[in-house]
């Protein structure tokens, strides 16, 4: 048995984090728990990204926990990952499997290997009240005035900044006592992209998205009742996509915008990953374009 008790990958978006996880996980014959804030909503694929086909290894399905696992439209949160992610930890566990955690949401992905209490967030109006007027800008400010247990590179919209410091205030007003977490035994395996090579797979996989049916998809999720402003929410493409399918952006703004956007968010991913070393996290770093058995080479050396 490894000494460890959990493998987690995390990586920048673009950086071929699924694909090595899957690999991974078929030569250990393990399981996948991701940790995508996005990935976890029915019908929204294209625009989060959901390979589902990197699951797949030599014509075996690599099995994954944590996708496709509320409708869109929710406000999942950390909480809710945090109990959902020891629920598919212990199944795996219970096989005598060693689970890989996989993804790049910085916040879910140190609520785990931190071990975070977290406990439940109630809406506070009269702080959303408060907040109401300002603009993306000045909460982004405010928020940075915390101490963080929120996943900045997440907050893209009005409505995730005010719930972000909803959350922050909450936690400052309530000590986090009341919820026990397991602390894990971890190897972080960080995959390391060269910033011209992410950015350029970024934009070739941005015009693949858009070729396969991106619109269609958020126009459908729209007829589906999914309000605008609920994808809005979701940030990134889908807060771009719904205001050209609304027609407040023609196609080339809403390109231009995501495309910027998108290479905006690898950059934050990574402030936030060697942010964690400075918290005291060992990651392995390795070469994106490293061979895929090379890399797994390594990671069975380090276990």
């Amino acid at each position: 048995m490894s000494k460890y008790d959990l493998i987690a990958i995390l990586g920048p978006t673009a950086s071929g984090k699924t694909p090595f996880a899957a690999a991974l996980a078929n030569e250990l014959g393990t399981e996948i728990i991701s940790a995508d804030s996005r990935q976890i909503y029915r019908g929204m694929d294209l625009g989060t990204g959901k390979d589902i086909a990197d699951y797949t290894i030599n014509g075996k399905q690599v099995p994954y926990h944590l996708i496709d696992i509320v409708d869109p439209g929710y406000k999942y949160n950390v909480f809710e990952f945090q109990r959902d992610f020891l629920d598919a930890y212990q199944s795996i566990q219970k096989k005598n499997k060693l689970p890989i955690l996989c993804g790049g949401t910085g916040m879910y992905l140190e609520s785990i290997l931190k071990g975070y209490k977290l406990m439940p967030v109630p809406e506070n109006q009269e702080l959303r009240e408060r907040l109401a007027n300002k603009s993306l800008e000045e909460l982004t400010q405010i928020l940075g005035q915390y101490k963080s247990l929120h996943n900045s590179t997440d907050v893209d919209t009005v409505k995730r900044a005010i719930r972000a410091i909803e959350i922050e205030d909450y936690y400052i007003k309530n000590p986090i006592n009341e919820r026990e977490f397991p602390k894990l035994n971890s190897l972080i395996i960080g995959i390391d992209i060269e910033r011209e090579l992410r950015r350029n797979k970024i934009s070739h996989r941005l015009k693949q998205r858009l070729d396969e049916g991106m619109i269609d998809e958020v126009k459908n999720l729209m007829s589906q009742g999914v309000s605008a402003e609920d994808l809005i929410y979701y940030g990134l493409e889908y807060k771009y996509l719904t205001l050209h399918a609304i027609g407040q952006m023609s196609y080339n703004e809403m390109f231009e915008q995501l495309e910027t956007a998108i290479h905006q968010f690898a950059k934050r991913q990574m402030t936030w990953f060697r942010g964690m070393e400075r918290r005291g996290f060992k990651i392995e770093w390795v070469d994106a374009s490293m061979p895929t058995d090379d890399k797994i080479s390594f990671v069975k050396q380090l276990l």
